[in-house]
């Protein structure tokens, strides 16, 4: 069975933020709620947190091994952050396409502009905190992180956030609810983009082709398409 003549085709869907602006929460709950998202998961070095999964939420591997997936071109874009690696793998792409699906890329600033260059279609959302004191109080509240880690994903936060301006769309997350909300109102109107509908031409010829028909069955000669303008 053919693809409808209206449907969209899928597109990846960028989510950068400061450290502690909630991206991945957000990015977590869209992808809960819609069966057409699929999370891009990223490889790093960095070691798992208690609550992560290796393969769910990273593919956690050695850094020879990331050394090794940079050399052969297996990544879409990579970067050190904090001091450690992460990148995208090219595969994620593929798999997303396979599956009719929004590819959702979790990723830093630096990560977004590589992917940006190498992929036309993606749409980038920068997501911010509603204040430098919520983002504080969020970094701060990771127990796991040493005071010198938080201190220093602030600082970064300060370059990070200067960037906002290159992305597409913009969301403050000061409700988690209207931030999904304007996730989802986002995905929706990128899908009416008559560049991301690949069948439109046809589908716009079918209708003119119906509207030819009944105006042969039904409009007086004047008003044939085939008779010339038709009159006022």
């Amino acid at each position: 069975m053919s693809e409808p003549l209206w449907q969209a085709a899928p597109f990846p869907l960028i989510f950068a933020a400061p450290s502690g602006a909630g991206k991945t929460t957000v990015a977590r709950m869209l992808r809960e709620r819609r069966r057409d998202v699929l999370f891009s998961v990223s490889a790093t070095t960095r070691p798992p947190r208690s609550y992560e999964k290796d393969g769910r939420d990273y593919h956690f591997v050695a850094e020879p091994e990331f050394r090794r997936m940079i050399e052969v071109g297996e990544l879409a874009e990579w970067a050190e952050v904090h001091g450690h690696l992460y990148g995208t793998p090219l595969r994620n792409f593929q798999h997303a396409a396979e599956r009719g699906a929004h590819l959702l890329l979790d990723i830093d600033v630096a990560g977004a502009r590589q992917i940006r260059q190498r992929v036309r279609d993606a749409v980038a959302v920068f997501i911010l905190p509603p204040s430098g004191w919520a983002l504080a109080e969020r970094l701060n509240g990771r127990a796991s992180e040493a005071q010198a880690v938080r201190l220093r994903r602030m600082t970064n936060a300060l370059a990070e956030m200067k960037a906002a301006a290159e992305f597409d769309y913009v969301i403050v997350n000061d409700d988690l609810q209207a931030a999904l909300r304007s996730v989802e109102a986002i995905l929706a109107a990128e899908a009416h983009r008559p560049a991301r509908v690949p069948r439109l031409s046809e589908g716009v010829a079918r209708l003119c082709a119906e509207i030819e028909d009944y105006l042969r069955r039904h409009a007086p000669s004047s008003l044939h398409p085939s008779s010339g303008e038709a009159k006022e």
